[in-house]
């Protein structure tokens, strides 16, 4: 069988290379890969990307060896129904690796026609090293390559500011583009690179704050057979993602003409300010898993999908993220309420097996990141919460175990099924101690280092938390929940 790049016509791969991809992996394929095609195919961008690996070689030796061409599984659920589309990419004009050809990099960087510079470098990636010069810059971090491409551009430029760089870090840390600059003004001091240079930093280029949101699952070998029959063509690049793809860039309205990303028809917004997006995202998607996925597994139930089948969940997540989150945050209603209805959905995906023990990892401190904000809001609003005093009595009933052979162990269901405790070892040794105490609820409320204040002074927290971890060991989870949801004002 023909592979891809003998089979698919590259439609909009020799366009002027505007784009500099930094990353090769599965994410910024399915993510900056179909952003762009819309944009061509809509005929509002007219450029195509130039790919360079921070680390290895391999994914880009692939996709050169099909002529830079790949699908992107899109399945799912959108708008209640099951979506499954292949999108081919054709707008990758080449891959350039900088660990044999740093001057061609350059080259590109260097070049009138680019516009734009996307990477995702993972969490790690964006960090300053004291010991990367530019004597070894081709075995340096990520940010100091960064810093010695803008500096070639600069003296290319000889200084002009003329020529606008939009620089856009798709890693998942907060203020990505604000940690990233510093990391380049760090090393032009470092290796003293002059203030003519940081004066041009400061009037030539944007690092741009960004909220990226898409899961992308990668190279779908479990089926890839049979995507491969539909399709009528090897594509060894192929990667699978959900339907739903958001993007919020915080720049200046200048730098926005470089990347009309918000003109193509996809869900991305330019903005002055992402926090509204963020604060969005960490209550209700990131929120939501967390206040429910305990409660769930300790019923008997092993993946996000079984969760969204079961009608009592359903239940409790429609209460918590309409009669609780929604009114607690300081953001358009409408707006919330669409997120809110794509989460849902997202939930719902039957090709992604999202397992909620997987979920659970260090429950404590991303409950701390993604519900108390919520809390602390309700209650300063008067909202009457249920859930998410529920979620947190389902939380330490979740820690509540055992340890054998140094590792802490819990149970779940009538036959005491066994399962890991994963999370600090401190938070772990406090909360089993907290179960020797006649109120473990006050005690964890009360830890100030776990949640960086008393919790206690949260009207009735306390003793709502209590009363559900009574009805929880006296009834089990689901009747718990029940009850509680069957509560009245």
């Amino acid at each position: 069988m023909k592979n891809i790049g003998e089979a698919v016509c590259k439609a909009y791969g020799n366009l002027p290379e505007k784009i500099l991809q930094i990353g090769e992996g599965n994410f910024l394929r399915a993510f900056a890969g179909t952003i762009v095609e819309r944009m061509n195919s809509a005929g509002i961008f007219n450029g195509s990307i130039v790919i360079t690996p921070p680390r290895r070689w391999d994914n880009c030796a692939r996709l050169m060896a099909q002529n830079c061409l790949y699908n992107v599984l899109s399945r799912g659920i959108s708008n209640g129904q099951i979506v499954e589309e292949a999108f081919v990419v054709t707008s990758v004009s080449r891959c350039v690796d900088s660990t044999v050809d740093m001057s061609g990099l350059e080259r590109v960087v260097c070049s009138d026609e680019l516009k734009v510079i996307i990477s995702n470098t993972t969490e790690a990636g964006i960090k300053y090293c004291k010991g990367d010069t530019l004597d070894n810059i081709v075995n340096a971090t990520y940010p100091a390559k960064h810093t010695a491409l803008l500096f070639a551009r600069y003296k290319k430029s000889g200084g002009s500011t003329g020529n606008k760089l939009l620089i856009l870090p798709a890693e998942l840390i907060d203020n990505n583009g604000t940690v990233l600059r510093s990391c380049v003004v760090k090393y032009a001091e470092d290796w003293r690179l002059g203030g003519g240079f940081l004066k041009w930093l400061d009037e030539s280029c944007c690092f741009a704050n960004t909220l990226v949101d898409r899961i992308v699952t990668g190279f779908p070998s479990e089926d890839y057979e049979e995507t491969v029959k539909k399709l009528g063509y090897e594509d060894q690049m192929l990667t699978a993602c959900e339907p739903f793809l958001f993007w919020a860039i915080e720049c200046p309205q200048p730098y926005r003409a470089c990347f009309p990303a918000d003109k193509c028809g996809l869900d991305i917004v330019f903005c002055d300010d992402i926090s509204p997006y963020k604060t969005r995202k960490v209550r209700i998607l990131n929120g939501v898993h967390t206040a429910s996925v305990l409660a769930a597994f300790l019923c008997g139930l092993d993946t996000v999908g079984e969760m969204m089948s079961d009608t009592l969940f359903v239940r409790y997540i429609k209460r918590l993220v309409y009669d609780e989150i929604i009114p607690a945050t300081d953001m358009d209603k409408k707006q919330l309420e669409d997120f809110a209805a794509a989460v849902f959905d997202r939930f719902r995906n039957p090709f992604i097996k999202h397992r909620l023990f997987d979920i659970s990892l260090n429950s404590v401190s991303k409950f701390n990141a993604r519900c108390k904000g919520t809390i602390l809001d309700s209650d300063r609003l008067g909202i009457d919460m249920r859930v998410l005093p529920f979620s947190l009595a389902a939380l330490i009933c979740f820690y509540n175990g055992t340890y054998e052979n140094g590792a802490f162990f819990g149970t779940r269901g009538e036959s005491n099924e066994k399962y890991e405790i994963m999370d600090n070892a401190e938070i772990i040794r406090f909360i089993a101690g907290a179960w020797q105490d006649k109120n473990p609820a006050g005690k964890v409320l009360a830890n100030t280092e776990i949640w960086g204040e008393d919790l206690r002074k949260v009207n009735g927290l306390v003793r709502k938390v209590s009363d559900y971890i009574i009805s929880i060991r006296q009834n089990g989870v689901r009747r718990a929940a029940e009850i509680m949801l069957d509560e009245r004002n």
